[in-house]
């Protein structure tokens, strides 16, 4: 095939062509899987089918024309430029062959997974994701619960178009970056059912210290997007990692979120997903197991091992996705550390899911509370060991200390 590239096919050294999430995928899939982390399959439309779109649309001249003389600084003037090329991209075609290749690979997706139309998370994947001076991440959108080839058509058009977005756009312009040269590639990957269970985000550190010794997970019910958009209060566990590794149960630390919201499926209305209320009952009780939490910190473990091995360097894993502890559904990307970090920088992540008896799934990038969601500081929450030097001793047979949001 010429436009696409199955995950199966990738590596860590694909990113130019893929994206950063995508030969991520491929990277675990190809190395991790018999290692026990299982990864939904998918597959990646490259930077190059992007761009075969643009040229056949022939749009590249009007986008540069476009954008010619613009002053970030105007914002009517900016929404109105970006809008335009929006709309220019959502009105194109798909070459033919370029069409055909997405459309048979979801027909051979939805057959391995024994369905006629299987439900499918369409992602953005920039190719200038993460750089050592600037970070595009989180920037394009991502569509969850895609079913059938026309909904699938539309909605990788609405990836690349939101290569275009006013924030995009902007932040290319102030950081100096050419509007062509950054590149987009979409990965189309079976969803897991996490809006009948729960999902979340994991971090392979404290985040608030930087201490690596700890894998720090976050639950909620539903679709992972809430807690990535910081829409609830999900639970949260800490997990020792020098003696899970020795074979212990070292869930250290565990709080109870309000977690007033479930993502789910749309499935009778006109929408791809929807927000419905927690019974209270759920509420009042954590939204994973404590050996779903040690089976997730098991596998953020041999993710970051991974990464660290591969870099020769210290690699904080980020943006996984997994179902129940007997197999994991992984979707990544990674950084490379150490590297200064406060609250207030941008999290290095980690990201699965976990259920009991359905799959879940983590999705998304995870923004914490005090960057725009209804949950207060981490300087405001109720005290606990956050200063892991401080902390007071802890061995296999200590209760877990708990505490509530309030």
């Amino acid at each position: 095939m010429q436009w696409i590239r199955w995950f199966a096919e990738l590596t860590i050294e694909d990113v130019p062509q893929v994206g950063g999430k995508n030969a991520s995928l491929g990277e675990m899939i190809r190395e991790l899987t018999q290692k026990g982390v299982q990864v939904p399959d998918g597959y990646a439309i490259t930077a190059a089918g992007y761009r075969a779109f643009l040229r056949y649309n022939e749009l590249e001249a009007p986008i540069h024309e476009i954008l010619g003389g613009l002053n970030t600084a105007d914002v009517n003037d900016l929404l109105r430029r970006t809008g335009q090329i929006r709309r220019l991209v959502l009105g194109g075609d798909f070459p033919d062959d370029l069409r055909q290749e997405i459309v048979d690979c979801y027909r051979d997706l939805s057959g391995k997974y024994g369905e006629r139309s299987a439900d499918v998370a369409v992602r953005s994947s920039a190719t200038a994701e993460d750089l050592p001076t600037a970070s595009f991440a989180g920037q394009q959108e991502t569509y969850l619960n895609v079913h059938g080839e026309a909904t699938l058509l539309e909605s990788v058009k609405k990836c690349f178009a939101s290569l275009f977005t006013s924030r995009a756009v902007s932040y290319r312009a102030d950081m100096g970056f050419g509007h062509l040269d950054v590149a987009l590639s979409v990965g189309v990957q079976k969803m897991i059912r996490a809006d009948r269970a729960a999902s979340g985000v994991i971090f392979t550190l404290d985040t608030e210290t930087g201490f690596r010794d700890v894998v720090f997970v976050t639950s909620a019910y539903g679709l992972g997007e809430n807690v990535v958009q910081g829409r609830v209060q999900p639970d949260e566990f800490y997990v020792f990692k020098p003696t899970l590794r020795q074979g212990f149960r070292p869930l250290i630390w565990k709080r109870l979120g309000s977690k007033a919201l479930r993502m789910v499926y749309d499935e009778s209305g006109s929408k791809l997903v929807k927000n419905v209320d927690v019974a209270a009952e759920d509420r009042a009780r954590f939204s994973l197991s404590e050996e779903d939490v040690l089976k997730l910190a098991e596998w953020a473990m041999i993710i970051e091992d991974h990464y660290s091995a591969k870099r020769a360097a210290w690699t904080r894993p980020w943006t996984w996705n997994g179902p129940k502890t007997a197999s994991a559904v992984i979707s990544s990307s990674y950084k490379r550390g150490p590297k200064p970090y406060t609250a207030s920088a941008r999290s290095p992540k980690s990201r699965t899911t976990c259920s009991r008896n359905t799959a879940a799934c983590w999705q998304g990038l995870y923004r914490r509370q005090d960057r725009g969601g209804q949950g207060p500081r981490h300087s405001q929450r109720q005290p606990h060991p956050r200063n892991f030097n401080q902390a007071k001793p802890w061995s296999p047979t200590s209760p877990i200390p708990t505490g509530n949001r309030s």
